[in-house]
């Protein structure tokens, strides 16, 4: 019987817990019922900016999946906002706590060589942790962009996205244009060096990154998207299948390792 995976999970942080009223760690359980569901086994990350604890915890574990969240600091990527566009930044509780430790997290997954899958916010800083940077708001900075936040219908497809031919997102999905569902305001803007479009909707959104051909030796697995297949994937199999192979790739990856 083959040992199953365990992910460690990047979780968001709330203002007010329910037990005490102090700041909380946060975690949809669709994204835990995506890993499980696909046989792997999830692992919060502490809400912490140790870099020996973020250090450890992903030596422990066999990947990583980064979640979606608020918006990042626009400092972090050296973009400097008029108040029109400040104005539309939703930044985390922690006080940046969280940019710093998805940073490190993001490194550490390259120092250590770990399967990696990153959706929404996770997508986007990943982008920003290589040297990209970040569209701050699609209305104002993207003329004639459709509605990408649509929270009235998380869990639903609501626009498609062109895969990459040869992408690694088309070989997983087997599909050309793949149904999403959209709930951001940002975008990626200037594409880190190490990476490559992956998936682009109609009015030019990046929703998916890859590595470059020749940056492909640094991880066994890389795949960023900014939907959340997570909420689609009882629903639908491409979206399923996302998890699994990166499941597949944890184990593949914790096997060569022995």
């Amino acid at each position: 019987m083959v040992k199953p995976p365990v992910i460690l999970v990047s979780p968001s942080i709330e203002k007010k817990g329910e037990e005490f009223g102090d700041r909380s760690i946060s975690l949809s359980e669709t994204y835990q019922q995506a890993l499980m569901g696909a046989g792997g086994i999830p692992l919060t990350l502490p809400a912490t900016v140790s870099r020996e604890v973020v250090a450890h915890s992903v030596a422990v574990s066999d990947g990583v999946l980064l979640t979606g969240g608020e918006d990042i600091d626009p400092a972090i990527f050296g973009a400097e906002l008029p108040p029109r566009l400040r104005r539309t930044v939703t930044l985390t509780e922690d006080g940046g706590a969280r940019d710093y430790r998805e940073m490190m997290l993001v490194d550490e997954v390259f120092r250590q060589r770990k399967p990696l899958l990153a959706i929404c916010r996770r997508h986007q800083v990943v982008n920003v942790a290589l040297g990209g940077t970040l569209v701050a708001d699609i209305d104002r900075e993207m003329k004639g962009a459709a509605n990408h936040k649509r929270m009235d219908k998380r869990s639903e497809v609501v626009h498609e996205v062109r895969l990459t031919d040869d992408s690694l997102l088309a070989k997983i999905t087997g599909r050309q244009m793949l149904g999403v569902n959209s709930t951001h305001h940002q975008a990626v803007a200037k594409v880190a060096p190490p990476l490559l479009v992956t998936a682009r909707s109609a009015d030019g959104v990046i929703e998916g990154l890859g590595l470059r051909p020749d940056a492909a030796h640094l991880l066994p697995f890389f795949v960023t998207v900014q939907f959340h297949p997570e909420r689609l994937v009882d629903r639908y199999p491409e979206h399923s299948a996302i998890f699994r192979a990166f499941t597949q790739a944890c184990v593949l990856s914790r096997n060569s390792q022995l």
